[in-house]
């Protein structure tokens, strides 16, 4: 299908501008895409009229035509992504939990849980080990001030810095009882 090709254009210039910074990207956007995206809105307003509207292509085109502006909101800005797969996939975990949510006990359990996910979406973000960040976290929370309550959150976190004493502690056999 011809929309289909234009979109495999459109996808050409992400793969071209991929690792840019962006700047070049936005740049790229505007010589490269930009003019792909005015042939497709184009072909868009010329083929619509002659499908059913409520036919699967003729919703299909009202929906993109619908959509237009949206759909360009990229070429304006080159730290946006041409579309939003990589969102997707991480609240792919969010969509299958559904079901086991539903015994989060009541509101504000599920508030909770909600919470929880967040912190470890950011942490997994940031390239942080979950249980290593609520670890570090919870264990020094009572001792932390609460004005400095961010410094916590995963995007700030550090950890903490172990000492030889923990060290030889954690590698130190039980003691006898």
């Amino acid at each position: 299908m011809v929309a289909l090709g234009f979109i495999r254009k459109l996808y050409d210039v992400e793969r071209e501008a991929k690792g840019m910074p962006a700047e070049g990207r936005k740049h790229l956007r505007q010589v490269k895409a930009k003019p792909v995206m005015e042939k497709f809105r184009e072909w868009l307003d010329a083929v619509g009229p002659g499908f059913l509207p409520k036919s699967p292509i003729g919703q299909a085109l009202t929906y993109t035509r619908n959509q237009w502006t949206a759909l360009g909101r990229y070429l304006e800005d080159g730290e946006l992504e041409i579309d939003n797969n990589q969102v997707e996939r991480r609240l792919r975990p969010v969509a299958l939990g559904r079901a086991n949510w539903m015994f989060a006990g009541n509101e504000n359990g599920g508030k909770r849980a909600a919470i929880l996910y967040s912190f470890v979406g950011s942490c997994r973000r940031t390239g942080i080990d979950p249980f290593a960040y609520f670890t570090d976290v919870l264990s020094r929370l009572a001792e932390h001030p609460r004005d400095d309550l961010a410094a916590l959150l995963p995007r700030n976190w550090k950890p903490r810095a172990t000492s030889a004493s923990d060290e030889l502690a954690a590698t130190a056999p039980p003691a006898a009882s």
